[in-house]
């Protein structure tokens, strides 16, 4: 195999990976995808090639994958079978935030590393988990470029009214403004629909990326201009198990009435809120779809609601729209919300294809909507990817 790529995500229990292949001119062709999950409790590899055919399903002991490192460790040594005993001329991470100073992909550090590091309390659930397997290869391979690709570089960008806080200038200094997520997503299907629809992409694009953790992205000529979520990954729309946009008076309100600790607050704001606290039932959406309970109705109603919301203001973010895209796992295989999402916004000129919605498209608006809806599949990785060999050729 030639030269290769590796991306990794990595999670609290997780490791999700990615390898790519160098070909012909600096092409990136995607070779193999798979996880480690159940560190430390009950390990499994699994990897699948590119036609879906399993390359390898163990099931390692909890003593040999009890850690991040460990569990590297037996990633690293799967492919280092597949790919001729030699290691990935380099590795991508995806990192949530780079705060106020990384607006663009950097090629890792101890220096670097420590920087983002102060970050954690921004990105308590993912800037951890992101940062250790960085640190772990460090450690193993010194020499092994590693570039970290950041969800919020592609919002430094946003005019400074779209970042700002009303607060006093010396915490807007120490880094408290509006960043902005899912950059990678957005990043992605930006340079996809300028190769698939050039016109279309010069536009002014609402992104809706809709999964687990949701947010929305106005995009006005491939640029981000503004985003739904803020400071942290809680702001905006309401997700799986986190709240979205909430009044800070009632962090005031639990911590003096109710009595609550910082940490109390901080693991119910990130694994009780959302969904899941809406419905009462689950924080997915495929269950609540299925559900009769009038709580489900109502939480899958509060979530398009906010998106519909928040439609209209990334709409006046950018004086109009042009168009609408839907990725990530709702927006890409929950037919039901979208059509739900797009009759609210009939308002703004969109006309739904209610077959084409249903064949998930890739366009599901009619031939008579004056504004055009798409739903395409987003690829965080391969953004990771591209990043990552682009570094490995400037230091050639």
């Amino acid at each position: 195999m030639s030269d290769t790529i590796l991306v990794i995500n990595a999670g609290s229990s997780s490791i999700k990976f990615q390898l790519f292949a160098i070909s012909g001119r600096d092409q990136l062709e995607r070779r193999m995808k798979g996880q480690i999950d159940g560190i430390g409790t009950h390990p499994r590899l699994t990897a699948t090639d590119t036609g879906g055919n399993i390359l390898i399903d163990a099931t390692p002991s909890a003593m040999d994958v009890s850690d991040v490192p460990s569990a590297l460790d037996k990633v690293l040594a799967f492919l280092r079978e597949q790919i001729g005993g030699r290691l990935p001329a380099a590795i991508g991470h995806r990192v949530v935030h780079g705060g106020p100073h990384f607006s663009e992909p950097a090629i890792t550090s101890d220096a670097v590393i420590d920087r983002l590091e102060r970050l954690v309390p921004l990105a308590p659930l993912h800037q951890p988990n992101n940062l250790a397997p960085i640190r772990a290869i460090s450690e193993r391979q010194p020499h092994l470029l590693q570039v970290a690709c950041f969800d919020t570089a592609f919002h430094r960008g946003h005019p400074e009214v779209a970042d700002r806080f009303a607060i006093p200038e010396h915490l807007h200094s120490e880094g408290v403004r509006r960043y902005g997520f899912h950059g990678l997503s957005y990043e992605y299907i930006a340079q996809h629909l300028a190769e698939i629809a050039p016109a279309f992409a010069k536009g002014r694009i609402i992104v809706a990326h809709l999964g687990s953790g949701a947010s929305m992205c106005a995009i006005s000529a491939g640029r981000s201009l503004e985003s739904t979520m803020g400071f942290t990954a809680l702001d905006g729309l309401p997700m799986g198990t986190r709240p979205g946009q909430l009044d800070a008076g009632i962090v005031l309100f639990l911590l003096r009435q109710k009595g609550m600790s910082a940490g109390a607050i901080e693991r119910l704001l990130y694994n009780d809120c959302g969904l899941k606290a809406l419905s009462g039932l689950s924080n997915d959406v495929r269950v609540l779809l299925g559900s009769s309970d009038p709580r489900a109705k109502l939480a899958l109603d509060c979530f398009v609601y906010r998106i519909a919301l928040f439609a209209g203001m990334l709409a006046a973010a950018m004086g109009g729209i042009d168009g609408f895209v839907f990725t990530a796992g709702i927006g890409e295989n929950a037919p039901a919300v979208r059509e739900q999402v797009v009759r609210r916004l009939g308002w703004l000129g969109f006309d739904l294809d209610v077959a084409a919605n249903a064949k998930h498209g890739p366009l599901i608006t009619s031939q008579q909507s004056r504004v055009a809806c798409y739903v395409i599949p987003t690829n965080e990785e391969l953004i990771i990817a591209k990043h990552t060999l682009r570094a490995l050729r400037a230091r050639m």
